[in-house]
């Protein structure tokens, strides 16, 4: 307990310090576009909380350090793989002058180095033909360099609205952390409490009063750190389904593709042009844009923040059967199926106004 609640002060600590220094830090680090396709906040907001999430992080493994030091090496070299794509982002936060092509490549660079000095690789899969090429150390290397990019990628894409991101890598942490102690693999179970413990620091200020923004730092860094975690405790429990981490991570990862196919295929653009046609943004513009409330950035922050808990409740739909059906390849399997099916049926359905009435926004009176 005192390991989750050290992570949460310290990140907590340094998100209060971001928040109390908001407008010291406005011309530095604020976000002022207030305007693009997937801006939907009223007022310029810091967006470096993954600062205090890494630092949240950071003091989960020195405390782990101090307690076993053998793993506490490994996730401090962990952390230091992380390097390149925090700063890659955080960059980007600070300067907005980082394309999304240089991001990618740093941390596909983190992703290498995760492969080499944290042995963090995919080598089975469950899937015919990949498993093929992930028998050969090159094939596995470059398999998981894409995968944890991809990962990386898709939190960032899902950091739309205040909390959203954030609470789904929890979600997604939480039963990483669970399946790890039920399989006895305490190293993973106490990284992945870390990161809860950290997320939780920064969200108590994001959620939902919209004080401080994860930042593109904040967002690659989770979707590294998620990623890795999955990786090695797939990488060192033979008993672990190959699909569980797929599961897991599925909402990000099935809103990205999509996405691709969507930008691609059915619209003709280049696939990293944004737009607001993300399910996340789809239940804010139909539902929520034009709630009850005066026109001031604090509704609008609320506002923002009630889109939210939706996406948690479609994250959660992939994290408890993960949980439940951890070592059950064929059922892990049908659930990917299944989810991927039920998102396509609930974007086609908000697209064309037939949304399912549990998701309707009623005025209070």
């Amino acid at each position: 307990m005192w390991f989750l609640v050290l992570s949460f002060a310290a990140s907590f600590l340094v998100s209060l310090w971001v928040v109390r220094n908001a407008d010291r830090l406005e011309r530095l680090a604020g976000d002022h576009q207030l305007d693009g396709p997937q801006k939907f906040h009223g007022r310029a907001v810091p967006r470096i909380g993954g600062v205090a999430i890494v630092f949240g992080v950071l003091a989960g493994v020195i405390w782990l350090l101090a307690q076993d030091a053998a793993k506490g090496v490994v996730a401090i070299v962990l952390l230091a793989c992380a390097f390149p794509v925090f700063a890659a982002g955080l960059a980007e936060d600070l300067t907005k002058s980082q394309s999304p092509r240089r991001r990618l490549f740093f941390t596909a660079v983190s992703a290498a180095l995760a492969v080499g000095l944290a042995d963090a690789v995919i080598t089975r899969t469950a899937i015919p033909g990949l498993d093929w090429v992930v028998g050969f150390p090159l094939g596995a290397a470059l398999v998981t360099v894409f995968v944890v990019t991809g990962v990386a990628n898709a939190v960032n894409i899902i950091d739309g609205f205040n909390g959203l991101a954030s609470m789904c890598v929890v979600l997604m942490l939480a039963g990483l952390a669970y399946v790890a102690f039920q399989i006895g693999d305490s190293l993973i179970g106490w990284l992945a409490l870390a990161g809860i413990g950290a997320v939780l620091g920064f969200f108590a200020w994001n959620f939902p009063g919209g004080l401080v923004f994860l930042g593109d730092g904040g967002a690659y860094f989770l979707g590294f750190y998620l990623a890795e975690l999955a990786i090695l405790l797939l990488h060192r429990n033979p008993l672990l389904s190959p699909m569980f981490p797929l599961l897991l991570c599925i909402y990000p990862v099935f809103e990205t593709l999509f996405s691709i196919y969507r930008r691609k295929w059915l619209r003709g653009r280049p696939v990293g042009m944004p737009d607001a046609a993300h399910l996340h943004s789809l239940i804010y513009r139909r539902f929520l844009r034009w709630a009850a409330g005066e026109a001031t950035p604090r509704e609008q922050a609320m506002r923002n923040s009630m889109t939210s808990p939706y996406l948690w409740m479609l994250c959660s739909l992939s994290v408890v059967p993960a949980v439940l059906w951890y070592d059950d390849t064929p059922v892990l399997a049908g659930c990917i199926v299944l989810f991927g099916v039920n998102y396509v049926l609930l974007y086609w359905r908000i697209v064309r106004f037939k949304t399912p009435r549990w998701m309707a926004f009623r005025r209070s009176r």
